[in-house]
């Protein structure tokens, strides 16, 4: 997969700018507060559909402008494409070879991206959401009924809670097994789509981790033992749980169990990653998951991901930042940093020079 331009209108701090990316590695170098991230931000956000950086589109739109537009040319094994996106206050569009993109599940999985930046030590340190946020992005890449099925649960617990908060209990009572069945429908995909996404990341970020370390530090993640079996099982299960607990979610006003309250297991050298790894650790732990997140993308699509690395050498040593850049020699990769010399060691690179949102020659 490669991107091999990206033009960009009223995109954050851009006015109006085209970029041109080669094969290999891509380096965008500048001050602070030039508009580096904010490419590689509109890279993954034509890729995937959202932001890496925040949860509200208009976020997204330059100050002072009425809308954003951003499109890509890009090359994969099918061929080229053009993905193309506008943003306004109310809402957006998104278009593939001109074709406008009606449903949400289909910007996902036309072009594959990976992004790695020092905001995703959040995947270690902070609570179950960030983790849940990973899957959810990262599985929904490769499985449209992965994505349909977290759509359709998320409406459907929203109206479940609303109803939970309800003071007719008979009508609570009545109405609670209708709303399981279909919650735990979409549950159980939900479950059993995670589970097997967490077994092959698992062994794939601990050799990640391993290469990393130089065997020095052994990583493990597991997903939790509660959410194992095939999906009828799971469906099954989930619904028994629900139906269990009625009175315990009336009480909350809340849904407390299903998969929108999942965690993953993180271990280095058998100790819990989320309360006692270092600094250190956390960022080798962080960039291992997304390594093998790059693998796994490899091995289900048959093509690399766009891998972008924001700010991520300056905070490495120079023996892992060595690592890095030898397991990233066959994909392209988009790499933001304020000083090119002194990350690539050597290595040949297409180096962008970004100033105050513009390319500078």
């Amino acid at each position: 997969m490669l991107i091999k331009n990206l033009n960009l209108k009223n995109f954050r701090n851009y006015s109006e700018e085209c970029i041109s990316f080669s094969e290999g590695l891509n380096v965008l170098h500048g001050k602070n507060a030039q508009g580096k991230t904010n490419c590689a931000e509109a890279v993954f956000y034509l890729c995937t559909g959202v932001s890496p950086r925040c949860r509200r589109d208009k976020l997204l739109i330059k100050r002072g402008a009425e809308f954003a537009e951003l499109s890509a040319a890009a090359e994969g094994k099918y061929g080229k494409m053009e993905i193309y996106a506008k943003i306004t206050e109310t809402g957006r569009e998104f278009r593939l070879n001109g074709n406008k993109i009606t449903r949400n599940a289909d910007i996902m999985g036309n072009l594959f991206s990976v992004f790695f930046s020092p905001q995703e030590l959040r995947l270690i340190q902070d609570g179950p959401d960030e983790r849940r946020r990973f899957l959810n992005v990262s599985i929904s890449q490769l499985s449209k009924p992965y994505y349909t099925a977290l759509s359709r649960y998320n409406k459907i617990l929203e109206q479940r809670n609303n109803l939970l908060k309800s003071r007719d209990l008979d009508s609570v009572y009545d109405s609670l097994p209708v709303w399981d069945a279909q919650l735990c429908k979409y549950a159980a995909i939900i479950a059993f789509k995670r589970a097997e996404y967490i077994e092959m990341l698992s062994p794939l970020a601990a050799e990640a981790h391993a290469f990393l370390t130089d065997g020095g530090e052994e990583l493990k993640i597991s997903p939790e033992k509660k959410y194992k079996g095939s999906e009828e099982e799971l469906e099954k299960r989930l619904f028994s749980e629900l139906s269990e607990n009625y009175a315990r979610d009336i009480r909350l006003g809340y849904t407390a169990s299903g998969p929108h309250r999942d965690d993953i297991d993180i271990f280095i050298d058998g100790t819990d990653a989320k309360t006692y790894a270092s600094q250190g650790q956390t960022r080798t732990a962080a960039l291992s998951v997304k390594l093998a997140e790059v693998e796994i993308f490899k091995n289900l699509s048959g093509e690399y991901p766009v891998l972008i690395l924001d700010d991520v050498l300056s905070e490495l040593d120079l023996p892992r930042r060595k690592k890095l850049t030898e397991r990233t020699e066959n994909l392209q990769t988009i790499l933001t940093c304020t000083h090119a010399e002194r990350v690539l060691s050597g290595r040949q690179a297409n180096k962008i020079k970004i100033e105050n949102g513009k390319v500078k020659n």
